[in-house]
């Protein structure tokens, strides 16, 4: 008996070669994480303290670059604040909104082919023709928008030229091109369960009990996925604020700091400017790394406080 384990038990040359084989298979995989996530990653973190403009060696300064985020730089709190609004106000209406219209196209029995397509559409448009589009149809006095307005005798706001309006204004852009997170919506209330309606319908459930009893919980991990990847987008908010920015704008030093008044200058965006336009590669990898921190904490939150979360708990 023991001489029959042992003749089955591997040798060592075997597992060896079993090991390289696997080692093998995910060389690929392998060497695309060292090359392209963490080389990039420690070489950030690395150049955060030091300053650096790519052209010169870098040299070390420390907590200088973080100390200078914190305390002096005259317009990160702006970026800050403005990507904190995103975050806030856009996201949730970014939700609730792909939401909506997939609980509409869901009910659709006619065209609703149709429909799906016309509202992913906007989905497929490039970002920066995307953009672009929206700053001339919201143009002060001479856009569709506004002479739209004025035809039904209602205030038209100067949307990208006016601080307090260029934030709703993108944000109408997100909306408008959330056609793909309306599609991941539609398959999950695709997939609710017939019959549970149909039960919750014979006890007397109106159709709010239904969407909070059943809806809800059966796309619970489909509405965190949406929220979680929301929030990551919105935090990393760069290329429709710096469009409309360069667009409505006059000068470069109105397009780097976010016209109207720093209304658009996103976090990101001033990471781009510090990095690219500036060329304070140094500061600009702090920046990035304390997004990147700040991602990491929101997602766990978010995580954490929807861990226990179970469509019969949701339900109870």
């Amino acid at each position: 008996m023991a001489a029959t384990r042992a003749a089955a038990a591997p040798t060592v040359p075997a597992v060896r070669r079993r090991r390289l084989i696997v080692l093998a298979f995910l060389a690929p995989w392998l060497i695309g994480f060292a090359v392209f996530l963490l080389y990039p990653l420690v070489t950030t973190v690395y150049l955060s303290f030091t300053n650096s403009n790519m052209i010169s060696p870098a040299r070390w300064v420390g907590l200088r670059n973080y100390r200078y985020l914190l305390d002096q730089d005259p317009y990160v709190w702006q970026a800050i604040r403005n990507t904190g609004w995103l975050v806030a106000v856009m996201v949730p209406a970014q939700v609730l909104f792909a939401l909506g219209v997939a609980m509409l196209t869901a009910r659709l029995k006619a065209g609703a082919g149709i429909f799906r397509t016309l509202f992913y559409l906007p989905a497929l448009a490039p970002p920066v023709a995307a953009t672009v589009a929206f700053v001339f149809l919201f143009n002060p006095g001479t856009g569709p928008v506004d002479q739209l307005l004025r035809a039904l005798g209602l205030p038209a706001p100067l949307w990208f030229s006016s601080e307090d309006w260029s934030k709703p204004a993108l944000t109408l852009l997100a909306l408008w091109g959330s056609g793909s997170a309306m599609v991941i919506f539609l398959a999950a209330l695709l997939d609710v369960p017939a019959e549970l309606y149909e039960a919750a319908e014979l006890d007397g459930a109106g159709a709010w009990k239904r969407f909070v009893h059943i809806t809800l919980p059966t796309i619970g991990p489909v509405l965190l996925f949406s929220a979680v990847t929301a929030v990551i987008a919105a935090l990393q908010y760069f290329t429709q604020a710096m469009v409309a920015a360069q667009v409505a704008g006059n000068t470069r030093n109105e397009v780097s700091t976010g016209y109207p008044g720093g209304s658009t200058l996103t976090y990101s965006g001033w990471l781009y400017t510090n990095g690219f336009s500036q060329f304070h590669m140094g500061y600009a990898c702090a920046l990035a790394v304390l997004l990147f921190v700040a991602t990491m904490l929101f997602t766990l939150v978010l995580l954490r406080r929807t861990a226990g979360f179970t469509p019969q708990e949701a339900g109870a």
